[in-house]
């Protein structure tokens, strides 16, 4: 079961990730570069982490999930947001900082609860910051999805603990929070133009 939970949750992301890949060719999703390199680190070193750690299956994911986000980068560098702020800066600062530690400290654990913060403030922010404005150059159903196959790598671990496991909880919330703040941001800017319209009629 551990081996079936692992290749669902590997499925899921691909079939998820078709659509956000098809949006960006076609100039609907502007993927903003900064968050998708941030993802790519974080990825890789939490991989990394339940590779060592007797993820076994569970683990799958996160290797995936380094592979496409660096791709999504390479896609973002070309046809994704061009417009960067120092806060964005910030965010690739800190990744590069939990991807010091993990090389430098032999502490994995410690090395997960900050690739756990920093994704929570430092990856999605630069993404968040650009929906606020444009929520429809992100497909906001790839969030929603890819939070699935979190739940099915988790049940694919053979060894569920923090050091396995908490980036990847974390993470489940974390794109939920971004699908639905997506859904709600286009249904405040729809409301909106529908008034305006109202207005000028």
């Amino acid at each position: 079961m551990k081996e079936f939970f692992g290749v669902a949750s590997l499925v899921i992301t691909f079939v998820g990730y078709v659509p956000y890949v098809r949006d960006i060719l076609a100039h609907r999703t502007k993927p903003h570069a900064f968050s998708w390199l941030v993802w790519a680190v974080l990825s890789a070193i939490a991989f990394a982490v339940q590779f060592t750690h007797d993820g076994g299956p569970g683990a799958w994911l996160m290797g995936l999930t380094a592979c496409i986000t660096f791709s999504v980068f390479l896609l973002s560098v070309r046809l994704g947001e061009k417009r960067i702020v120092p806060a964005d800066w910030v965010s690739l600062a800190l990744a590069g900082v939990a991807l010091a530690v993990w090389f430098v400290t032999d502490k994995p654990l410690l090395s997960v609860v900050l690739i756990s913060f920093i994704d929570a403030i430092g990856g999605f922010f630069p993404t968040f910051r650009k929906s606020i404005a444009n929520p429809h150059q992100e497909t906001a159903s790839v969030y929603f999805i890819y939070a699935v196959s979190l739940v099915f790598s988790l049940l694919a671990f053979r060894d569920f603990s923090l050091v396995n496991t908490l980036y990847p909880i974390s993470f489940v919330f974390i794109n939920l929070g971004m699908a639905v703040f997506l859904v709600w941001r286009r249904s405040v800017l729809r409301t909106k133009s529908t008034e305006r319209a109202k207005v000028v009629v």
